[in-house]
């Protein structure tokens, strides 16, 4: 009895709260994230904080830490949210005019800059009434986490070996070529291998601590190793950074020829020999049935494949 009466006072807002809160590990940044006041979040945790006898967030230095309790809590609770927004769409099978489900795509901005816009613009048009969450594939980012917990629908990036339990579809492949600014000395004179790798190379700052993007890991492989002067955590801000210095930045050609028109720079051949970048989509074997999840990769096939036609 007194679980049923426990489980009487528990809604499925209250548990969308439960994991906004345990997720973003802040009240105010879950307050936006749900379109909520912040003293109705922080009324609704009081909430759980009470049918769990347990504080769920507590300060830990000057951020907010989940406690143990609340860990355990995440999976089931991102589960039942997934099993309710799928309790009926599915069923019935997914109409983009009429569908309310929230998307979530993580994505790297190595990608051609044109990609996310074109990618928010069509699905907005086809499905006016879902909303859209695009999320950075930054250093505290574990996209494999958030697929697996349904926190993301779909990952977008490169990587040299995908992870194996995850599905996977190709979207296209880039050749891997170097922007410089116009008036860097190579433009006029042409580079070696040697000249190229002691240049100063501008990388996007690391996923996560340790990580190697696919130019370093596959100098590493040759036993080569450029010299990097500079790191940006903003990718689509470097082309700016090396139209007035003499970095190089080093990616694919449909990122580069993006910024050439309205930037003093130059794409030049690398002199040392790449494979092409190969850019994927990723999903979890849990929404790889799901009705809504596929209408969703088949926009991102679309537009990927629209934009490789320019």
């Amino acid at each position: 009895m007194r679980d049923q009466a426990l489980f009487d006072k528990i809604d499925l807002h209250l548990i969308r709260v439960l994991h906004t809160v345990l997720t973003e590990r802040s009240v105010s940044k879950a307050a936006v994230r749900l379109g909520m006041h912040q003293p109705a979040v922080s009324a609704a945790l009081r909430r759980l904080r009470g049918l769990a006898g347990d504080p769920l967030l507590v300060r830990s230095g000057a951020g907010m830490q989940p406690t143990d309790a609340a860990l355990r809590m995440v999976a089931p609770a991102g589960a039942i949210l997934r099993s309710a927004e799928a309790l009926f769409s599915d069923a019935r099978g997914f109409d983009p005019r009429t569908a309310t489900r929230t998307f979530r795509i993580a994505a790297s901005d190595y990608l051609d800059p044109l990609f996310l816009p074109r990618l928010m613009a069509h699905v907005k048009a086809e499905a006016p009434l879902c909303p859209v969450e695009v999320m950075s594939l930054s250093a505290d980012v574990h996209y494999h986490a958030h697929l697996e917990q349904g926190e993301v629908d779909v990952v977008i990036g490169n990587w040299q070996q995908p992870p194996e339990d995850l599905h996977m579809a190709r979207l296209f492949g880039d050749e891997v070529v170097c922007l410089v600014a116009a008036s860097h000395p190579a433009v006029r004179r042409g580079w070696t291998a040697d000249e190229w790798l002691t240049a100063e190379h501008i990388a996007p700052t690391p996923t996560h601590p340790g990580a190697r993007g696919v130019i370093d890991e596959h100098l590493d492989a040759k036993g080569l190793t450029r010299r990097i002067a500079a790191r940006c955590a903003h990718f689509s801000v470097i082309p700016d950074m090396v139209a007035s210095s003499l970095l190089v930045l080093t990616t694919g050609r449909q990122f580069c020829e993006r910024f050439t028109e309205r930037l003093p720079l130059a794409v030049l051949p690398c002199p040392v020999p790449f494979p092409r970048l190969v850019y994927y989509q990723l999903w979890h074997a849990r929404s790889h049935h799901s009705a809504a999840a596929l209408w969703l990769r088949e926009s991102v096939k679309a537009v990927a494949a629209s934009l490789r036609k320019q």
